[in-house]
């Protein structure tokens, strides 16, 4: 094997781009910096783990994340593969065990006799000719500026939190209920839920509790799929009733009522003992979230394993640098990769890793990569990072907005995502199999690696 590419970054993006270019016979050189280097939010040196949640959203055809979801299955994404394998209950969401899955990835990757893994820090984007940069969005400082000095500008950047994580022992389920919005998914939420009384004290609280402070965090420059609970609060009083408050389709069975506002909880291991606080990523003082959110019916005597935090978020700005393929304009050879590459969403993190990928395992074999048809969701995405408005430039989730019209009207909703799903994966068919998806140079065994 004379082919072969370094990786650098193992999170999702890093090892979904590792896999794919391994299952077609292209060696790799994956470098991590942890456990040798930490940051502000891993609590582990594995693979591929996920701080922020542990959700991979919905599977259903007719939502965006479903479709993408759908199109990396079809593409055999290692990030897919295994979190079918570790998932938790979460109604139509796909969430996992998140100790469970990076373990398991970490195992995967380790297992593949064409993988060599790297425990080391990186500072420079390196010279070797196929190289992809999948370091995530807490990059550390010496290599962040390295990159910024490649792309030629300092780099845009955003803030993104973190939710809290009780002990499921602590719920008060005297308070709390279990249930999903109407009553799709079975009973996999936990549910908290508040009289008006309650939630206007609650909102008071929550808009006068003390921040963490930052040189940079008074800019407020978030990201507006993942706002602090605290920020919205702000915006109004009954801006968190219509947000990640929202009582709609739940039922009290305590009082046979719909409540006034609800806090739902989800389930974060296997084991059923860590419950995240849903859209509750906030950066309040540690000491404030235990007070606050204390307050919750329910959630009285919480136990919290990990309180919110913020961080900063890295990524350039995607239309100025790079091609559909995440392949660098200025060096053929160099991709970027996961948030760092200017998408938003552990999907879609993924879903860029897998693309940078494909592209590099062409580089590795002296071809050019290919971009995606734009009707898919995968070929959606790399259009959106290269060919939006570099002024306003700021990263997304994938939307059906990004998929290119049908050619005729469809005036339902539901039906008109499923024509664009059912489109998209019929286009992917050919792509699929002139890309090699059926590869076989991954080991098999790599898929027991991680079990246990």
């Amino acid at each position: 094997m004379t082919a072969r590419v370094t990786v650098v970054g193992g999170g999702l993006a890093g090892s979904e781009a590792a896999w794919q270019l391994a299952r077609r016979g292209v060696g790799v050189d994956l470098h991590e910096m942890r456990p040798v280097r930490t940051t502000p939010v891993h609590q582990s040196g594995d693979l591929a783990e996920l701080v922020c949640s542990n959700s991979l959203r919905g599977n259903a055809l007719d939502q965006a994340a479903g479709l993408l979801k759908e199109e990396m299955r079809r593409m055999d994404s290692l990030v897919l593969r295994v979190a079918e394998e570790v998932r938790v209950p979460a109604g139509s969401a796909l969430a996992v065990d998140r100790g469970l899955f990076a373990r398991r990835i970490t195992g995967m990757m380790e297992a593949l006799p064409q993988v060599r893994l790297h425990r080391q820090e990186i500072p420079r984007i390196p010279d070797h000719p196929v190289t992809i940069v999948a370091t995530g969005p807490l990059t550390s400082d010496r290599l962040a500026t390295d990159i910024a000095a490649f792309v030629g500008r300092a780099h845009l950047y955003f803030f993104d939190a973190v939710s809290p994580v009780v002990e499921a022992d602590s719920i008060d389920f005297d308070r709390a209920f279990r249930a999903s919005r109407y009553g799709k998914g079975g009973d996999d939420y936990v549910n908290c839920p508040m009289t008006d009384e309650e939630y206007r004290a609650f909102h008071q609280a929550l808009v006068s509790a003390e921040c963490t402070t930052g040189h940079d965090f008074e800019k407020g420059l978030y990201f507006e799929g993942c706002l602090p609970i605290e920020v919205i609060a702000s915006r109004g009083e009954e801006t968190l009733r219509f947000g990640p408050m929202k009582p709609v389709g739940l039922t009290d069975p305590h009082t046979g009522r719909r409540p006034h506002a609800v806090v739902q909880l989800r389930q974060d291991n296997l084991a059923a003992s860590h419950y995240s606080l849903v859209g509750f990523q906030t950066h309040l003082k540690w000491g404030e979230q235990k007070r606050v959110l204390r307050m919750i019916p329910g959630l009285e005597d919480a136990a919290f394993v990990r309180y919110g935090m913020i961080h900063r978020n890295t990524y350039v700005n995607a239309p100025l640098v790079l091609e559909p393929t995440f392949e660098t304009r200025r060096r053929p050879g160099l991709f970027f990769a996961g948030q760092m590459s200017g998408v938003e969403g552990y999907v879609e993190s993924a879903a860029s890793g897998l693309l940078a990928g494909l592209g590099a395992a062409r580089r590795a074999r002296g071809e050019a990569p290919l971009p995606l048809p734009q009707e898919t969701a995968l070929g959606a995405l790399g259009r959106y990072i290269a060919g939006s408005d570099p002024k306003s430039y700021q990263p997304t989730n994938i939307a059906f907005g990004l998929l290119p019209p049908l050619p005729h009207r469809v005036r339902d909703k539901r039906h008109r995502r499923l024509a664009l799903a059912h489109r998209a994966l019929e286009t992917l068919e050919p792509f699929r199999a002139g890309a090699g998806a059926e590869g076989h140079g991954a080991s098999e065994s790599a898929a027991s690696a991680g079990e246990g």
